[in-house]
């Protein structure tokens, strides 16, 4: 299953950012690396594009020992690990056009081995046929394998973990996470297969409808200072930062997924009645995207 699960992800790693490439008109950089350890990666990586400031789609296959006290927070037992994965985050310039992160991954530790995953939005200035196109793919691909991936469960899971508990605030509008998937492995697989062929059909109409729209100072500042619950969450909760800082992983990659650019204002707070107070007031609270009905009124035909 580690060399299926490992072949999956290096064609996932290429299907998406020749997607992105695309779309963006721009090539991505290509660096192979090997891990000090055991195995290595190939890391992706666009800058200063046409429509994405960053985009970063890693994928990696590594090996070796953890250390005592790691191996005793994972399932399985011994000191003994194996890791495949791809994992992405794309930070876009125009402030209308959410940032994304996704990834896909199996892991083995002694005797227990596990897929994990899922995909997640995080808008600045969100729109409502956004937010339900987004959920209503995942769904779909939930909807394939009811034996192994709960939707709902899912998306209850994502609220869950992209939650800032220092600043009780979620991180987005949230998507699909699993983690510790056993059990049917053949089942497990063809859910992930499957999840991670929707990620370009869950972000790529999202982008295409906001690219383009016009924005100034008010909406980049904005932007700026709302990556910055971004990279607290990378740095504080993010179980693959985590993993791979734990793990002698290379670090080029593993930061890969921070933007290049932030801001921090201090006690800042949005306008009574802004479009900034609507994120936090009507978007990132949790709600079920995926059963509302289309607006009808966006420039895109998600449908």
């Amino acid at each position: 299953m580690h060399e299926r699960a490992a072949q999956l992800f290096r064609g996932l790693q290429l299907e998406i950012t020749d997607g992105l490439a695309a779309i963006d008109g721009r090539k991505f950089r290509e660096d192979a690396w090997d891990r000090p350890g055991g195995g290595g990666g190939r890391s992706r990586v666009l800058e200063g594009g046409n429509v994405f400031e960053k985009a970063g789609v890693n994928f990696s296959e590594v090996f070796g020992e953890l250390t005592p006290e790691f191996a005793r927070q994972l399932p399985g037992d011994g000191p003994t690990f194996t890791a495949t994965g791809v994992s992405l985050v794309l930070h876009p310039h125009n402030p209308f056009v959410p940032t994304v992160h996704a990834n896909f991954r199996f892991l083995a530790h002694g005797a227990r081995a596990w897929f994990g995953g899922g995909g997640d939005l995080t808008p600045f200035y969100p729109f409502r046929d956004d937010c339900i196109h987004f959920h209503r793919v995942w769904r779909d691909a939930c909807g394939k394998h009811p034996d192994v991936a709960d939707h709902a469960a899912m998306k209850r899971e994502c609220d869950e973990y992209f939650f800032l508990k220092h600043r009780n605030e979620p991180r987005g509008i949230g998507g699909i996470f699993f983690d510790y998937l056993e059990g049917d492995r053949e089942a497990a697989f063809a859910f992930v297969k499957d999840a991670g062929r929707a990620f370009l059909d869950a972000y790529l109409p999202i982008v295409r409808a906001r690219k383009d729209m016009p924005y100034g100072e008010r909406e980049r500042r904005f932007q700026l200072y709302r990556r910055g619950r971004y990279v607290e969450f990378n740095l504080i909760y993010d179980r693959g930062t985590v993993f791979g800082l734990k793990t002698a992983g290379r670090i080029e990659s593993i930061l890969m997924s921070l933007p290049p650019l932030v801001r921090y204002d201090y006690d800042w707070h949005p306008d009574p009645g802004s479009r900034e107070a609507m994120l936090y007031e009507e978007f990132l609270p949790p709600r079920d995207w995926a059963d509302e009905a289309y607006s009808g009124d966006q420039p895109a035909d998600y449908r």
